[in-house]
């Protein structure tokens, strides 16, 4: 019997900017333009970064998403807000075509891992391919 490693990469990212929490709010018109603007930028970038892996096996239909924040700071973290501020990022990888959408069926997440790295705050994702 084999032991087959299942396919994955890794990508790394910026840390998503507040704009992108989900406590983030938004009470005016140039604040909803802020949000977009910063939406659109995270999602191109992920998009970008699971292009230039050249993945291909894509479409990936089932993956387990895994994300390690690597903070400046030591500070209290929530991992759904952290989990939340990532849907563009999400929307991104949909985009490169490596899966074709982010709902339950086809993405499942892993816990937030939250580190420490004072010199060179992002995060990381890494997705696993599992059909």
């Amino acid at each position: 019997m084999e032991n087959v490693k299942p396919e994955s990469l890794r990508i790394v990212l910026s840390l998503p900017s507040g704009l992108l929490s989900p406590n983030h709010t938004v009470g005016s018109m140039g604040g909803r333009f802020a949000k977009a603007g910063a939406i659109k930028k995270y999602r191109r970038l992920t998009r970008e970064a699971v292009e230039a892996e050249q993945i291909d096996t894509a479409p990936w239909n089932k993956v387990i998403i895994t994300s390690t924040f690597y903070f400046a700071q030591n500070r209290h973290r929530d991992s759904r807000n952290a989990l939340g501020s990532l849907k563009s990022a999400y929307d991104g990888i949909v985009d490169s075509g490596l899966i074709p959408d982010d709902d339950h069926k086809h993405v499942q997440e892993g816990s937030p891992v939250f580190e420490i790295d004072k010199k060179h705050p992002r995060v990381e994702l890494t997705i696993e391919r599992l059909a």
